[in-house]
């Protein structure tokens, strides 16, 4: 048997990822932020490219100087097939090159919010540490007093671990315990849940509540705290020899009270988010802005484009290979950038074509929209429109919302149509909020409850929701 080799011909067809093209991928998923830093970075490393002069920005009339400075001259030009990139890239050789999205408004919608520093409870509780007490041991206790607490405002050490902290006596610990507990908000530092209750009780007292109303309601958390916990009101009148209606006044008393005195000066920390899109409305019409503040607009360097030709001595067949080599890198780069933006702007002007009710008339009106109807609007696929709503934020009428959020399935209703489950959350939010505290919903009743408006859900359904929304059954 011989072996022998042979080259034999054949025509294949295959779908192959070019680097331009997996360039232009990698940039739809990047928020304005990100896409913002990639172009900075490729500044610095593409002498290629460079960043529009600002007093460029504005586009001026071309004199008949600057256009006969890049009027093509055939003898001047390099050969390495200038035609093909001429006709591909003729708008982005142009030295006052800048990208120009459709829109129809040229300003902006004003940014009106303003950062501003809010005081944590520890500099609340030190600031009035200082006011209340010149003694140094008292204020070297109180400061790791309030060095312990949680932020709710309760203390996380025991007298003994603070005293171990000094070494100091535990009296003065307690004394020095006894005048943080007196600061504003009332209740912090306690130790316990009972202890926090307890002193805003007992600043009521002081505060002239009638003394027979607050001694009952300090009774009722001293030795009954865990009936109040469970809502078993009836045991509660039983042990108090009381009445429903008798203890009821007492009951809301405590109700009013603050379990977490010190959450007011530690709210969660906001995160901020610069909208990627822009929607304003025009007349009647509403509009799709992109926000390009801060991104570099991009061009080609005509400094560097001299590099290129022949005619020049000190340009050798090296240097003018590397600007070639950059130069296709700046103007896949700068192409890519402009498909970027106008993919994200028929995105987003798809969605807002799909979801008018909802910005006129808020989240009651969303309706179900799923990729595939954006894509088959815009005539995309759905990944690419997958990948333009990722981390993508959309500034409304109603809202600063996730591209994503406005992407949700639809539950069928007996009067024709389809109502997204965003709306149904709402509406079961909305139903629990109007129940009786007293006589509570169950899920069975709130499904009865939405079928007579013409929505079929199961049971569990409801029960899945109230966990999305973290409301207890």
């Amino acid at each position: 048997m011989a072996i022998s080799q042979r080259l034999h011909t054949k025509l294949v067809q295959k779908l192959i990822l070019t680097p331009s093209l997996q360039q232009a991928i990698k940039l739809l998923p990047m928020s304005t932020l990100e896409l913002s830093e990639l172009l900075t970075q490729e500044m610095v490393e593409n002498p290629m490219l460079e960043e529009v002069p600002t007093e460029e920005l504005q586009p001026a009339e071309t004199s008949p100087e600057k256009q006969e400075e890049k009027a093509p001259d055939n003898e001047k030009t390099d050969t390495w097939d200038d035609q093909d990139y001429e006709y591909f890239f003729g708008e982005y050789l142009d030295d006052g090159y800048r990208s120009r999205i459709p829109t129809e408004v040229k300003e902006l919608p004003p940014i009106e919010n303003t950062l501003s520093t809010v005081a944590s409870l520890s500099d609340h509780l030190l600031w009035q540490l200082s006011m209340q007490s010149d003694d140094p041991l008292i204020r070297d206790i109180g400061e790791a007093i309030v060095g312990n607490l949680d932020g709710d405002g309760q203390l996380v050490a025991t007298v003994e671990e603070l005293a171990a902290m000094g070494p100091w006596p535990t009296d003065d610990v307690e004394r020095a315990l006894a005048l943080v507990q007196t600061f504003d908000p009332i209740g912090v530092a306690a130790r316990d849940l009972q202890e926090c209750l307890l002193l805003q009780l007992r600043h009521l007292g002081a505060g002239g509540a009638p003394a027979d109303k607050i001694q009952m309601a300090e009774t009722i958390i001293a030795e009954h705290m865990r009936l109040l916990q469970n809502h078993q009101i009836p045991e509660l009148a039983r042990k108090m020899g009381m009445s429903i209606d008798e203890l009821k006044p007492h009951v809301e008393t405590i109700r009013h009270l603050d379990p977490k005195p010190g959450s007011r000066y530690n709210p969660s920390q906001s995160q901020y988010v610069t909208p990627d899109v822009y929607v304003v409305k025009a007349e009647d019409q509403y509009v799709v802005l992109l926000n390009e503040d801060g991104l570099p607009q991009l061009r080609i360097s005509p400094v560097y484009r001299r590099l290129m030709d022949k005619t020049v001595a000190e340009n050798t067949d090296e240097t003018r290979a590397y600007v070639k080599d950059k130069f296709r890198s700046a103007l896949w780069l700068i192409k890519s950038v402009e498909q970027r933006q106008k993919t994200i702007h028929k995105v987003s002007t798809s969605i807002i074509a799909f979801q008018r009710d909802f910005l006129d008339h808020g989240i009651e009106y969303l309706r179900p929209l799923v990729l595939r109807d954006v894509a088959n609007d815009i005539g995309m696929h759905e990944s690419t429109v997958s990948r333009v709503v990722t981390n993508k934020y959309m500034h409304t009428p109603q809202g600063v919302f996730e591209l994503k959020y406005f992407f949700h399935s639809g539950i069928a209703s007996s009067y024709g149509g389809a109502v997204s489950s965003v709306t149904i959350k709402q509406r079961i939010r909305k139903i629990i909020e109007q129940e009786d505290p007293q006589r509570p919903l169950s899920d069975s009743k709130i499904v009865a409850i939405l079928q007579r408006e013409g929505l079929d859900l199961a049971r569990r359904t409801i029960a899945k929701y109230r966990e999305e929304l973290k409301i207890p059954t």
